[in-house]
């Protein structure tokens, strides 16, 4: 079976969020771990999301919440390891009044086609990403898009809890990766 590594983003989803619930059900799933949750540098970040895909016997698939996004586009860039493929949800737009100020070296990441097969979830109402948003990273990252709704963050504060039709989309996804 394949490996799944979690990318939280800032705070490293509690245990509401549906990443923490997702972890807890399925022993395949692995959360990469850098120093600070709370004070994210996009060095260290890079580091450990390399260290956790380097554990891995085979490509793993990552699962990206948040400014786990765009650390995964940040990481791909420079790496020489493979993963079999990666779910974004709820991506970021650092040119938000709201993006935090403490992640601002995770901004710009990179809009040209991924080499591994991804898909981007994003909701109507993300106040963190505008949906128009989220449709041009999937285009420039060459992902498959969906929309779910006015849903919020789809976060742990979104009420999603187990969040089922996260896991099934996540799932279906999977099953597409050779």
């Amino acid at each position: 079976m394949r490996d799944i590594v979690m990318v939280p983003g800032i705070g490293g989803s509690d245990g509401m969020h549906w990443q923490s619930r997702w972890q807890a059900a399925d022993r395949r799933i692995r959360r990469f771990e850098p120093s600070s949750w709370e004070r994210p540098e996009l060095d260290d970040w890079v580091a450990a999301l390399e260290s956790e895909v380097e554990r891995s016997d085979t490509p793993p698939l990552l699962v990206a919440h948040s400014l786990g996004c765009l650390l995964v586009t940040h990481w791909a860039a420079g790496t020489t390891r493979r993963v079999a493929g990666a779910v974004f949800v709820a991506p970021p737009d650092p040119a938000e009044t709201v993006f935090p100020a403490e992640a601002s070296g995770f901004a710009f990441p990179q809009r040209r086609a991924l080499s591994f097969p991804s898909l981007v979830i994003a909701s109507t109402n993300d106040v963190y990403g505008s949906i128009a948003h989220a449709r041009a990273l999937a285009a420039g990252w060459g992902s498959v898009f969906t929309e779910v709704g006015a849903r919020g963050h789809l976060n742990g504060k979104s009420g999603l809890g187990d969040w089922a039709e996260g896991r099934e989309m996540v799932a279906a996804f999977e099953a597409t990766l050779a």
